[in-house]
């Protein structure tokens, strides 16, 4: 079985929907750094293009081997809803939000895109990537590719999968034979 551990970014604090907004994440928990950075096997890291993941990965790397970025692992683009409000948004397109969420699959946000787009762009580079590194990998990203995964993995709707918590500096770990196993969900360092 090939292992593959998902970390979510550190917190941003940012009260907006920031899909492919490029925000820094605060890494100032330096026992929850040093934890995942332990914790974590000895596997190549490689992260989303976007600064909040970068940086988790920078610092979470140690003496592991690191892949280039991947924009296939950004979260999933809010479109014209970028940086903006839940107020914001339903004031703009009252019920909008509310149904993108209740209904994820094919709706997206104006310029934006689904969940399925989501999914596929993910499970491309994901697939791609574990057929090259068949111990395994350790991919910092964001909750929406990490929930994209769970979703595979449980054989559930998408609906069920964004239920699921996935915590800032939490790993989720997967094994993967051709189909996506769970381990641990939105785990961190003293459970795994």
């Amino acid at each position: 079985m090939t292992q593959l551990f998902m970390v979510r970014h550190g917190p941003t604090h940012v009260k907006k929907l920031i899909g492919w907004t490029d925000v820094p994440a605060d890494l100032s928990d330096r026992q929850a750094i040093a934890g995942l950075k332990g914790a974590l096997p000895d596997l190549p890291v490689i992260s989303s293009d976007l600064l909040r993941a970068r940086q988790t990965a920078d610092a979470i790397q140690g003496a592991r081997r690191r892949l280039p970025h991947a924009a296939q692992f950004r979260e999933i683009h809010m479109g014209a809803w970028e940086d903006r409000s839940w107020t914001e948004i339903d004031d703009s397109t009252p019920g909008a939000l509310r149904q993108y969420y209740e209904q994820p699959g094919d709706t997206a946000p104006p310029e934006g895109e689904s969940w399925n787009q989501l999914s596929q762009r993910v499970h491309e580079r994901l697939t791609d990537l574990l057929a090259h590194h068949p111990k395994g990998l350790i991919v910092v990203a964001h909750m929406g590719p990490i929930l994209t995964v769970v979703q595979r993995a449980r054989d559930i709707s998408a609906y069920d999968a964004l239920a699921q918590v996935i915590a800032p500096l939490s790993v989720s770990q997967f094994n993967y034979d051709g189909a996506f196993h769970e381990i641990t969900v939105n785990q961190f360092p003293a459970a795994l």
